[in-house]
């Protein structure tokens, strides 16, 4: 025995260029998509089982997404807020990290900022800096660009460190040792 008929839809030009939209939009969520095809599919007139069957769904699915969009068009198919707490960090936060990440130096002395140091300096998590940090593509430990030594033994002391390469002594040892420069205070 056939289920109830179900509701029929219409689309504007509008709806369906603006689904259509969806469809092709890169960073469009998978349930948002699948929505997108459904309600076209449904407003063909096809029936909820046919739908759900072309579509690899339930055919609860189907019916959710057509009524929701029978009663409220377009607006229905974006996702809800979810249950949760609150945002704890503001966008001003974000955007004060970021300013700080990108135009200030640590004010120890370090070269670049830590996720510890920047966090402890904006009074937020370690993980919400790394988190924001990873969504701006930030990563201020990377240096690309190239920095010329204003050591004036610079020459001499690479001429000798190549030299042991190139002409290696007969049972020589070598060691390097790479530290953290640090500035003296006020500067």
């Amino acid at each position: 025995m056939p289920g109830p008929k179900p509701l029929p839809l219409e689309l504007s030009d509008r709806e369906g260029r603006v689904l259509q939209g969806w469809l092709r939009k890169q960073s469009a969520s998978q349930a948002l998509v699948l929505r997108s095809k459904i309600v076209p599919a449904c407003a063909e007139g096809l029936p909820n089982a046919r739908v759900a069957d072309d579509l690899g769904v339930s055919r609860e699915t189907v019916r959710k997404w057509r009524s929701r969009f029978a009663a409220n068009r377009l607006e229905s198919l974006a996702d809800r807020p979810r249950s949760g707490p609150p945002r704890r960090i503001t966008d001003e936060q974000v955007e004060a990290l970021v300013a700080r990440t990108l135009g200030q130096a640590p004010p120890t002395g370090d070269a670049h900022w830590s996720t510890r140091s920047i966090a402890e300096a904006e009074g937020m998590s370690q993980s919400a800096v790394s988190r924001i940090w990873r969504a701006f593509g930030l990563k201020p430990h990377i240096v690309e660009t190239w920095k010329l030594s204003t050591d004036p033994q610079f020459v001499t002391k690479v001429r000798d460190v190549v030299g042991i390469y190139l002409a290696p002594l007969e049972n020589a040892l070598v060691l390097a040792a790479i530290g953290r420069r640090h500035r003296p205070e006020g500067q």
